[in-house]
């Protein structure tokens, strides 16, 4: 098997964006495409020439064949894509919306992904990769998706491998909020490097100022908090350094979904290629600006080019 670069984990969805702009149930047009915040970083990742890797279930149906086919697509490693016969895929739907965040419902309970449990970790998979990235994805899904990222964490924290964490909140998955705030930072804490949003940032620690924020985790063991500020481009924070790194200016946003992923995209290539922090941030800044610009989840992000070239561009 390759080496990785950097492996993942979740669930994948099938992902119908709808044609025009209106009412779920009133459009009759859809485009499908793939969904899931870890494949996206996974496909980010491999369209830079990074080897990645991402860890899951499927069903044995139309949308499991599909996913498993834009994936390989994508030269995205899925040796530890599991066929399950008892589970359906999961998918969503998209509104096409004229501003903001689109309208997003989800068909995923008792998805095959969901029961990925810790049963289903392998060791020699994730011990092949330099660095580990996941999300609170994971956390919220199920019981045994919870049990897998607590699995898959400890084991590449005892391996010395570094861990990168996106809150990536999702509320409507949670019992209640304060489940959801005391999971994630248990799981935040022990990362390597953490990269909430604002707003995350804000309710998941209870300051508003990003070098709070920042403090916050970085008291408790983080080596690296980054919060993505959205038109003001993002904040990080270390032990020795710290700066604001301005965001791209972007003439039309035309879906917000994805920029989060591809953010993490550009800061993991960065540090794992070991630019300077600044320039690692930058990098990030500039592939969430492109994915902001395309319709789909991850059709905006780069190859290694288009991504250099992009970069030449006044700020």
């Amino acid at each position: 098997m390759q080496k990785l670069d950097v492996v993942t984990f979740g669930e994948a969805m099938a992902l119908f964006i709808a044609g025009n702009p209106g009412p779920l149930h009133e459009i009759e047009h859809f485009t499908r495409e793939l969904a899931g915040a870890e494949t996206n970083v996974a496909i980010g990742l491999s369209r830079l020439g990074l080897k990645s890797g991402w860890a899951s279930k499927v069903g044995s149906d139309a949308f499991g064949k599909y996913i498993m086919k834009r994936l390989s697509e994508e030269n995205v490693n899925v040796e530890h894509v599991f066929i399950d016969k008892r589970y359906p895929t999961g998918f969503q739907l998209k509104e096409k919306a004229a501003a903001g965040d689109p309208e997003v419902q989800y068909f995923r309970k008792g998805s095959a992904a969901s029961f990925m449990g810790a049963e289903d970790f392998h060791k020699e998979y994730f011990s092949d990769a330099r660095h580990l990235h996941m999300t609170g994805i994971p956390l919220a899904i199920s019981s045994h998706t919870r049990s897998f990222a607590q699995t898959a964490l400890s084991y590449m924290k005892e391996l010395g491998r570094t861990v990168s964490f996106d809150p990536n909140l999702r509320p409507t998955l949670w019992s209640s909020k304060q489940e959801m705030i005391e999971v994630i930072n248990q799981f935040a804490v022990k990362a390597d490097y953490v990269l909430p949003g604002i707003s995350e940032g804000e309710l998941l620690t209870g300051y508003t100022n990003p070098r709070d924020i920042a403090s916050f985790y970085l008291d408790r063991g983080v080596k690296l908090v980054v919060i993505k500020l959205g038109e003001q481009g993002a904040f990080y924070k270390s032990s020795s350094e710290e700066g604001i790194v301005n965001a791209f200016e972007v003439k039309e946003v035309v879906d917000t979904v994805g920029a989060g992923d591809g953010f993490a995209v550009g800061l993991i290539s960065g540090l794992l290629e070991s630019l300077p922090l600044h320039e690692a941030v930058f990098r990030g800044n500039a592939i969430g600006s492109l994915a902001v610009q395309s319709q789909g989840d991850n059709d905006g992000y780069p190859d290694r080019h288009e991504l250099m070239e992009y970069m030449k561009r006044p700020i």
